[in-house]
């Protein structure tokens, strides 16, 4: 799989802005930053749980 490059990444972006428009992206980014740290979490509490003697 070939790694994506800058010039990708900045075309990837304004596709993603002219689809979603700047507003959305903003909810956008809300949302996709608590999913990723609720994620987090409970790959924490999972790893706490699996290390307790029981």
């Amino acid at each position: 799989m070939p790694t994506l490059g800058p010039t990708e990444l900045v075309l990837i972006l304004f596709i993603v802005l002219l689809v979603f428009g700047a507003g959305k992206l903003s909810t956008l980014g809300g949302a996709l930053g608590k999913g990723i740290k609720e994620f987090r979490s409970a790959v924490q509490d999972t790893n706490e749980e699996e290390s307790e003697p029981a």
